[in-house]
């Protein structure tokens, strides 16, 4: 399945937030906007198998990133925020080649990427709003890229895909920002549907919605915390894979990927990893078997057979791939046996973070009523709990 559509079909509600932020805009920049609303994800399975061009399947979020923008005939690149001070100006035509480490460097560094690309990048008003909670893994930073680059192309008159968008934003944020993130963000950002997971292959890019139970709300629970060493940790488990990887390669040159690797490889060859590789390879092979089972699950309605798959998930991402943490372990266990509770786990890079558990719809409040109270018990912390559903990606908001 694709989608060439160049540019998403209007949306017919406008929120009090969009609300604000168009008057907002027009008293700052005296110019009546375009709005483009782009979508946080949660990820439902396949967690760091993304940049080992494995099997994902993420649902996008009703916690969204909003873009307005209108042209400036200066030729300035202007750029504001509702959520940090200050006001910042740059020259189309000489836009920064690096990062200056601020947060506006996600808006940035997509004009950058559409400029290397070869699309026109000129002079243009941004006001931006972020409501996707920061860092606690539902990707606030693919939202603000993806409704930057509709933006763009709208400002622009580009004719670029939706699946095109979503590897321009992914460029930006590996080469501009330095984050060597996968696809599976900017990709369910672009092109979530309502009611469904989207199952994507990160290495061909075919994709499919899987539909989710109506019956079912996600409950994704923040732990409030975000350990230091997660850019660093994430960055070295890349690394310690592409190391897995040059080894495979070695017994099997077919071996491109740990996508590539087969469990019967991986046991064959086991006693010749290091150890710390070893654990790295088993996690990332068995967690795309899990999302292809995963699929199946849903398709076939087996509830109980998916939360077999995410309870093996957070097991292998604590126990074997090492992203997890005390808080994330103690959210996760909190969920078992709460009524209307049909399987969760850690979701996202780790070291802090959310969990995302499916419950039954009926059920929900008093879960997230539950769960907050077991876990501020365990830790200390109030967590913070969002309710919602599969929402549809990338729009132009009228």
């Amino acid at each position: 399945m694709n989608d060439r559509n160049p540019m998403p079909q209007p949306a017919a509600p406008v929120n009090p937030g969009q609300r604000t932020l168009r008057q907002e805009f027009v008293a700052t920049f005296g110019a009546e906007p375009s709005i483009f609303r782009a979508p946080g994800r949660v990820n439902l399975i396949g967690e760091h198998t993304d940049y080992n061009d494995g099997f994902v399947m993420p649902a996008a979020i009703g916690f969204s990133a909003f873009v307005a923008a209108a042209p400036r005939f200066d030729g300035k690149l202007v750029i504001r925020s509702q959520n940090f001070p200050g006001e910042f100006s740059f020259d189309a035509n000489n836009l920064p080649t690096r990062r200056l480490g601020q947060w506006f460097d996600y808006v940035l560094g997509v004009a950058v990427t559409f400029q290397r690309t070869g699309y026109p990048v000129s002079g243009a008003s941004f006001l931006v709003r972020g409501e996707v909670p920061m860092g606690a893994g539902l990707s606030s930073s693919a939202a603000v890229e993806v409704a930057t680059a509709l933006a763009l192309v709208n400002l622009n008159q580009c004719d670029v895909s939706l699946p095109d968008i979503a590897k321009l934003c992914q460029k930006s944020e590996n080469e501009f920002v330095g984050a060597r993130v996968g696809i599976m963000d900017q990709y369910v950002s672009c092109l979530g549907r309502a009611g469904h997971a989207l199952f994507l292959d990160c290495r061909s890019l075919e994709f499919k919605p899987v539909p989710i139970p109506t019956n079912l709300r996600f409950v994704i629970c923040n732990t409030m915390v975000k350990h230091e060493l997660a850019t660093g940790a994430y960055n070295q488990r890349r690394e310690e894979c592409e190391q897995g990887t040059r080894m495979f390669s070695k017994w099997d040159p077919k071996v491109k990927a740990l996508r590539d690797v087969s469990i019967d490889l991986l046991e064959r060859h086991a006693h010749e990893l290091p150890e710390t590789i070893r654990k790295r390879c088993l996690h990332v092979v068995q967690e795309n078997q899990r999302v292809l089972e995963a699929v199946r699950c849903l398709q076939a309605g087996n509830l109980g057979g998916l939360s077999e798959l995410l309870r093996a998930s957070h097991n292998s991402l604590r126990d074997l791939y090492e992203v997890s943490c005390r808080e994330l372990d103690i959210m996760a266990e909190a969920a078992e046996g709460l009524p209307g509770y049909c399987g969760g786990r850690m979701t996202g890079g780790g070291f802090g973070g959310c969990t995302v558990n499916l419950v039954r719809d009926d059920d929900a409040e008093n879960f997230a009523a539950q769960i907050s109270q077991r876990y501020r018990h365990a830790t200390g912390i109030d967590p913070q709990i969002y309710i919602c559903s599969a929402e549809d990606g990338a729009q132009a908001l009228v």
